[in-house]
């Protein structure tokens, strides 16, 4: 084998020859330099990243493996935290309280309560404990909890034209789901749905991409609070975490499918609300079930990494959909390396 210049020549051993030339920048699949330049909305801070730095340098690899994995309730206890150090829990659709989809708020709050405290515990995790974080799909009011506020789903939303609206629902929504003692919102929904064959249509605010972008970084700063501000994330708001990224509604299927779209239309039309989303303060990014021509979304390490994390400048979390890792390339829901390496920062790993 030898290398001569930009061609690789590799001799076979019959004697044959097979000359391989370096793809041209124009045969890329993705061109991160035409994705969106984004200024995130919170710079460095130098002390919190020593304070993490020396937090890690303390951990054992059980430990930060543990970070990287959030469980069901459905399939946990709180006694399971004092053994295993989860980074986050969260509760499906059909997943409460000792199984009781009637249970009041007050339950809610002593479950959260009972998880904070098992993952607080130094005797199990050392001298600088990492408080797991519980998510929700409160995704049109704290929607899983009897008694809470419903409002109408995105699609009708959308067609309010509202922004200030959607601010304060996100405001209302983080008050109800913080009395729950819940930290985490899987939301908003910023699928630019394209295919109303799409069976999570009701989810989208609009098919006109301007419509998503404004509404975007109205819902993350009613969720979140505004950046910069002493409200942002304080005991008042929640995380949000903009989904699923990218392509949802781009084809038809149940609740996933394979977006063929082009660069440009997942740029302008389905990435349209994440710029403004981080501009907001986006602190999480659920990652999609879906695919962009054949690959699947949790293995594109050209979008997650190239365009989000470095084109566009997110610096949260990446967070899995449910057990959707399980989908890539070689992986099952319990061994899947690849999706890490592509740019995933949390396992959806809810019953695994």
């Amino acid at each position: 084998m030898g290398i001569a210049g930009n061609t690789l020549v590799i001799a076979a051993a019959i004697g044959f020859a097979l000359t391989l030339q370096p793809a041209s920048a124009a045969d890329a699949r993705v061109h991160p330099d035409l994705w969106p330049q984004v200024q995130p909305a919170l710079t460095p801070d130098p002390a919190l990243e020593s304070r993490i730095t020396a937090m890690l340098a303390g951990m054992t690899v059980e430990q930060k493996v543990g970070q990287v994995i959030q469980a069901d309730i459905a399939s946990i206890t709180p006694d399971d935290l004092r053994h295993f150090s989860l980074g986050s829990i969260l509760n499906g659709g059909n997943s409460s309280p000792n199984g009781d989809e009637f249970a009041p708020p007050s339950e809610w709050l002593a479950l959260a309560d009972r998880f904070y405290e098992a993952s607080m515990d130094p005797a199990t995790h050392g001298p600088h404990p990492i408080p797991t974080l519980w998510g929700t799909d409160a995704v049109h009011g704290h929607n899983n909890i009897v008694g809470a506020t419903i409002f109408p789903h995105n699609i009708g939303l959308g067609a309010a034209r509202d922004p200030e609206l959607i601010r304060r629902i996100g405001e209302v929504t983080a008050l109800e789901v913080r009395a729950t003692g819940l930290d985490w919102s899987f939301g908003p929904t910023l699928a630019v749905v394209q295919d109303i064959r799409w069976g999570r249509s009701y989810e989208s605010y609009s098919e006109d991409p301007a419509i998503v972008r404004q509404y975007a970084a109205a819902m993350l700063t009613g969720l979140q609070g505004k950046p910069g501000t002493p409200q942002f994330l304080d005991a008042a708001h929640v995380v949000a975490s903009p989904k699923h990224f990218i392509g949802d509604g781009g084809t038809g299927g149940r609740d996933q499918g394979d977006n063929l779209s082009s660069e440009a239309q997942m740029r302008d039309i389905h990435n349209a609300g994440y710029p403004s989303a981080i501009t907001a303060g986006a602190q999480i990014v659920m990652a999609s079930f879906s695919s962009w021509q054949g690959v699947k979304m949790l293995a594109d390490k050209e979008l997650l990494t190239d365009v989000l994390k470095g084109r566009m400048g997110f610096d949260g979390l990446v967070v899995g959909d449910w057990n959707a890792h399980g989908q890539a390339p070689g992986c099952t829901t319990g061994n899947c390396p690849v999706v890490f390496n592509a740019g995933l920062d949390m396992y959806m790993a809810p019953d695994s």
